[in-house]
């Protein structure tokens, strides 16, 4: 006997309504709590938000966002990056961003790992990413300070402490030593 379940259709509205107490994918139809990552995700993503966005801002090639935007991928999942990029090319004719969530993938998502994240959950989003558009993908491991490369949702290269992380054609002139992006406080 099969039992099927109806999967909701949730709109942007309902989306951005949902409690403020957790960070929200919607994956399949259901409602995925991702919950909190530690400030060492956070300052990660914070720091390298301000390491691209000093140089798209200047510039002028498209806008970075956080991991509380959603992108709305074609199967209706809405996946929330860490740190994303959309090119001025797919802004055109939009004077201000929208309210909801951005149709399609970002040109640059980037995954930063945390404790809880699984082998299949970021596999799974890597491929929807590039069904999506999406044109270059870093996945950072903290714990172990390297990047994964993927221009497919196959990885290309294997980037560490000694090497720099490179915009490509994605992000013109963008280049960002790895240990920078790692290295320890110093007060």
């Amino acid at each position: 006997m099969t039992i099927t379940f109806e999967q909701k259709i949730w709109t942007d509205e309902e989306f951005m309504a949902l409690p403020e107490d957790g960070h929200y994918e919607l994956v399949n139809g259901e409602l995925v709590n991702m919950g909190n990552s530690g400030m060492e995700h956070g300052y990660i993503a914070s720091n390298l938000i301000v390491f691209l966005g000093g140089l798209v801002r200047s510039q002028k090639l498209g806008v970075i966002c956080d991991s509380s935007t959603a992108f709305t991928m074609k199967t209706g999942n809405k996946r929330s990056p860490d740190v994303s990029f959309i090119a001025k090319e797919r802004l055109q004719g939009i004077k201000r961003l929208p309210k909801g969530y951005f149709q399609g993938s970002p040109d640059l998502a980037v995954e930063i790992l945390s404790p809880s994240n699984t082998v299949e959950e970021i596999h799974d989003k890597i491929v929807e990413y590039f069904d999506n558009g999406t044109r270059l993908l870093w996945v950072i491991h903290p714990d172990e300070q390297y990047v994964l490369v993927y221009h497919s949702p196959s990885p290309d290269r294997l980037l560490r402490l000694e090497d720099s992380l490179d915009g490509e054609e994605v992000i013109p002139g963008f280049s960002l030593a790895l240990a920078e992006l790692f290295e320890e406080l110093d007060f």
